[in-house]
């Protein structure tokens, strides 16, 4: 009984599968644009669209129309949303500029030695705000779609 409640409620279960098609579509755009199948996008961060943006503009907008979008619920929901959305095109977008830094500086210094043991830090880390805002569009759209579906 519990196991069938867990993964029949939406507000878990909609925003995974929000960010699995955001995932997908990034999987494809990039497999266009890299003329091969590009996998590690499947996994990555970074990128158009923001599955990160997909999922949580998902998640509050079926919470508000659960529960209310004069409701504490939503206004929570909502509130994280936009801390993730801000974190994703400023603070992780500004530390993959770093990295990118940081691995210039790294092979001017001491040049491609590979002895070093030292991989160059993953550079690809945030989104571009155009990345976030499709993301949150995504999200918003998928949740419509379903509340069209399933509250009609």
């Amino acid at each position: 009984m519990v196991i069938k409640e867990i993964f029949s409620n939406p507000f878990w279960l909609l925003p995974l599968l929000t960010g699995f098609i955001a995932q997908m579509i990034k999987f494809t755009i990039y497999s266009i644009r890299e003329k091969r199948l590009a996998f590690s996008w499947l996994f990555s961060t970074g990128g158009m669209p923001s599955a990160h943006s997909a999922a949580v503009s998902c998640l509050s907008v079926i919470a508000g129309k659960h529960y209310g979008f004069s409701s504490p619920i939503f206004g929570i929901t909502l509130y994280f949303s936009l801390i993730i959305m801000y974190d994703a095109a400023g603070i992780r977008r500004a530390a993959g500029e770093h990295a990118e830094l940081l691995n210039i500086i790294v092979e001017e210094m001491i040049g491609k030695n590979k002895t070093l043991g030292k991989e160059k830090l993953k550079e690809f880390l945030g989104h571009s705000p155009l990345e976030v805002f499709v993301g949150a569009v995504l999200g918003i759209l998928i949740s419509l779609i379903y509340i069209k579906m399933r509250w009609v």
